[in-house]
């Protein structure tokens, strides 16, 4: 594409985005703080969703010293219930880099802001671009349909090839002048026009640029190499009671939800009937010296994660003894909601 078409092209997507675009608080700001907390929050994150955990986040920890200040634990709390816990814990750990290496002034640099824990290429673009204006363009799933349908670009996203040939592309049709504003246009084009299923390319104002419409081939684009493998595991949840008291226990190996808390877990390789758990060696150990236990099936749910489907089955378990090591905490179910869990557990405890 030529250069002048290039800008032509931008300038249609920015006047369609100053009449469009969604009022929101973010957009509102340039404040590379807040950009970046709601670029983190938005990861993998609808914009209904994450509107609400944007806006508690910010007026709890309306500098990125505040933040930096604040526990893990506490951080991991607020972001209960939205899911890839790996971006909480990332955000909070750069938050102390940033007062440790930056003396709490967020860097400014694209170099600098990239170096930062949970930050990749993307980020790095978004926050430079929207906070500083800086000619650096963003390549995220709207961006890659949008432009894969307007050149019918066949090199898959998920290659190494294609997202070299995506990210010149972004480059090259980014408005040098106006790169904050191009991009966020191209991404909300991408969310409210160019959507992944029947766009309605009549009311496009870009649709005399598009090869993919000019070759009735939308629905092909953008193309993908490879199909996410997904995994099967099964959880076994026990709520055991001794009295008052109940048990939880933090996740704390590279694994989903990792640092979040759960009710004690036995996992199998397959769906256990509960006549089969109850012969499971770890559970009859749990209770060899109990001389009461009252078992009851509460919950049962299926748990869909990115890359992982988790069967889960909740028990609960009253008893007057449990072998539960040190790394278990005896807690009142009225302290629960004072610990992050994840939204599974939480769903549990929720019925309760």
């Amino acid at each position: 594409m030529h250069e002048g078409d290039a800008l032509r092209l931008s300038r249609i997507l920015t006047r369609w985005y100053e009449i469009n675009k969604r009022d929101l608080p973010w957009r509102q700001t340039n404040d590379p703080y807040k950009i970046w907390m709601s670029e983190i929050i938005l990861q993998q994150t609808r914009v209904d969703q994450g509107y609400a955990y944007y806006n508690r986040f910010v007026e709890k920890y309306p500098t990125v010293t505040n933040l930096a200040g604040a526990t893990e634990e506490e951080v991991l709390k607020l972001w209960q219930g939205l899911g890839y816990y790996s971006r909480a814990r990332n955000l909070h750990a750069a938050a102390k880099e940033i007062v440790d290496r930056y003396k709490g002034i967020f860097p400014i640099g694209y170099k600098d802001v990239l170096s930062l824990k949970g930050v990749g290429e993307y980020t790095a673009a978004a926050i430079v671009s929207f906070a500083y204006n800086e000619p650096y363009a963003v390549v995220d799933g709207n961006v890659y349909r949008v432009l894969s349908r307007i050149f019918a670009i066949e090199e898959p996203i998920d290659s190494s090839r294609g997202k070299k040939v995506f990210a010149q592309l972004a480059q090259g049709l980014l408005d040098k002048d106006n790169p904050g504003i191009h991009n966020q246009a191209v991404m909300e084009f991408g969310a409210l026009q160019c959507v992944p299923v029947s766009p309605d390319c009549a009311k496009c104002p870009v649709v005399d640029f598009c090869l993919a419409h000019a070759q009735n081939k939308i629905s092909r684009y953008p193309v993908k190499q490879n199909k996410t493998k997904t995994q099967n595991r099964y959880f076994n949840y026990l709520d055991i009671r001794i009295g008052d008291d109940m048990f939880l226990h933090k996740r704390e190996q590279k694994d989903v939800w990792q640092n979040l808390y759960e009710l004690p877990l036995i996992e199998t390789e397959k769906a256990l009937a509960w006549e089969e758990l109850a012969e499971n060696e770890v559970f009859r150990g749990l209770f060899s010296k109990s001389s009461a236990v009252k078992i009851s099936k509460a919950f049962e749910i299926k748990h869909v994660l990115s890359h992982q489907v988790i069967y889960a089955v909740f028990y609960r378990i009253d008893t007057d003894n449990a072998l539960l090591d040190e790394k278990y905490l005896k807690i009142k179910l009225a302290d629960a909601d004072r610990y992050p869990v994840s939204r599974l557990v939480h769903k549990y405890l929720e019925k309760l």
